[in-house]
C-alpha cells in the first residue's frame, strides 16, 4: 500500500469561505487570489469551488494559462504585473488585467503593439513600501497610462499593511486609506483595497472600503488572517479547506527517563505510550514545531487532541498517545492522525494553531506541503 499520508482538500468548505466573504463585503465583486498554485490547495483543485468568485488574482503567468485552460473566460488579474515586455504579449492573447506598480512597466505598455487595449490596475504605495507609486508620483502615472492607446480602463489598487490589526485609527488603516482617498480623489476607475483580514475586519464596519473590489486569500482556504487574536472557526466562521492526515506506523512503551528521536529533546517523565507517524519535514510539516516536555504541537489522533513529543524527522514525526487512550482505550497501526483539518471523528485542528506553535503562519504551512504527499478531492 502507499505511504499513509494525504492532503484532502474540501470543496464545499471553499463554496463555504467565499460565501463568507460576500457576506462581509456584500456590494464587492471578489477577486479569489489563487497565488501560490493557489496557496498550496492546487489550482486545478479548487478551481470547480472557487469559480462562484467574480475573477481570480495570481501572480504567474502559467498559472493564468491553466485558468484559462480550464475554461475560465472571465477576469484574471495579475497582482504584480509583468516581468518583463513580453509578457504583454501573453496578456493580450489571453485578455489578463495586470498590475503596474512602475515606470517601466508603463513604458513596456508605452511600446507594446496591440490590437486590444489593456485593463490595468494601478497601484498606490499608500505605506506598504513594497510595489506602488508614491502619492507624490501617482497622478503623474495615471496621466501618462491615460494617454496610452495600448491602455483601456484604469482602475486604482492599494495594499494594506496592518488589515490584521483591530484599530482603524491611525495605528491601524486609517493613515493607508487616508492616502489612498486623497490621492485618487476625482480620478475615474474602479477600486481594489481589502484583503482577508480587512475584508473581514474592517469592511463591515466601514462598507466604503470594500469599494469595487475585494482580494480574498487566505480567508478562502479556511485559516484566519489574525491569528492568535481570532480563531477561523471560532470567530469568522472559516472551515478548513485542506486536512493533512496521516496514520499511526508504530507504537512505543517509554519509561520514565527514555527520550525520543534526534537530540533527544523529548524525555518521558513517567511511562508512556508513543505514537509514531507517517509525517516530517519533507512532507511539508514544520521541522521546528516544538515536542518538548513544556511545549507540544496539537495534533489529532482519533479525533483526540494530544501534543507532539520529539524533534520532526525528515519522514516521521511522535506523539502522545496519553489523552487519545484515555479516552478510547488502546490505539493501534493504522489509527488516524490529523495533522491540521478535520477528522473523520468531527473534531478540527485548525492550521492557524499547529503554525503558531511553530512561530510561523498558516499560510507557509499550507503552501509547503510537499509534491510527495498526494491529494484528493473531496465534495462537489
Amino acid at each position: 500500500m502507499p505511504r499513509p499520508i494525504l492532503a484532502t482538500i474540501h470543496l464545499g468548505a471553499l463554496r463555504h469561505n467565499l460565501a463568507r466573504v460576500r457576506q462581509a463585503a456584500p456590494d464587492a465583486r471578489i477577486w479569489a487570489v489563487a497565488k501560490a498554485n493557489a496557496y498550496g490547495h492546487g489550482l486545478e483543485h479548487v478551481f470547480e469551488a472557487l469559480r462562484g468568485a467574480d475573477g481570480f488574482a495570481l501572480l504567474d503567468l502559467s498559472e493564468a494559462q491553466r485558468l484559462r485552460a480550464l475554461d475560465w473566460r472571465g477576469p484574471i488579474l495579475l497582482l504584480e504585473g509583468c516581468f518583463e515586455a513580453r509578457d504583454l504579449e501573453l496578456c493580450s492573447r489571453l485578455n489578463l488585467w495586470h498590475v503596474v506598480h512602475c515606470t517601466e512597466q508603463i513604458d513596456w505598455l508605452a511600446a507594446h503593439k496591440t490590437h486590444t487595449p489593456h485593463r490595468v490596475f494601478l497601484k498606490l504605495n499608500s505605506g506598504m513600501n513594497r510595489l506602488g507609486f508614491t502619492p507624490d508620483a501617482f497622478r503623474a502615472a495615471w496621466a501618462r497610462l491615460n494617454s496610452l492607446p495600448q491602455v483601456d480602463e484604469i482602475s486604482l489598487i492599494t495594499h494594506f499593511s496592518d488589515a490584521d490589526g483591530e484599530r482603524f485609527g491611525q495605528q491601524g488603516l486609517a493613515h493607508q486609506v487616508d492616502a489612498f482617498v486623497a490621492t485618487t480623489a476625482d480620478l475615474p476607475g474602479e477600486r481594489s483595497l481589502c484583503n482577508s483580514a480587512a475584508a473581514l475586519r474592517h469592511a463591515p464596519h466601514h462598507p466604503a472600503l470594500a469599494a469595487d473590489w475585494v482580494r480574498p486569500g487566505i480567508a478562502l482556504y479556511g485559516a484566519a488572517p489574525d491569528h492568535p487574536e481570532r480563531h477561523p472557526q471560532q470567530h469568522w466562521d472559516l472551515q478548513p479547506a485542506m486536512t493533512l492526515s496521516s496514520r499511526l506506523i508504530g507504537i512505543q512503551q517509554l519509561q520514565a527517563g527514555d527520550s525520543v528521536g534526534y537530540g533527544s529533546t523529548f524525555v518521558a517523565p513517567h511511562a508512556m505510550r508513543l505514537g509514531v507517524v507517517a509525517c516530517g519535514y519533507a512532507d511539508g510539516y514544520p521541522r521546528h514545531a516544538p515536542g518538548t516536555a513544556e511545549v507540544g504541537t496539537p495534533v489529532l489522533v482519533r479525533g483526540v487532541r494530544t501534543r507532539l513529543v520529539g524533534r520532526v524527522s525528515m519522514d516521521m514525526l511522535t506523539v502522545d498517545l496519553t489523552p487519545v487512550e484515555a479516552a478510547h482505550g488502546p490505539c493501534q497501526l493504522g489509527d488516524e492522525v490529523v495533522l491540521w483539518g478535520r477528522s473523520q471523528h468531527g473534531a478540527v485542528l485548525a492550521v492557524d494553531e499547529v503554525a503558531h506553535a511553530a512561530g510561523t503562519i498558516s499560510y507557509e504551512l499550507l503552501c509547503a506541503v510537499s509534491p510527495r504527499v498526494p491529494m484528493q478531492v473531496v465534495g462537489t
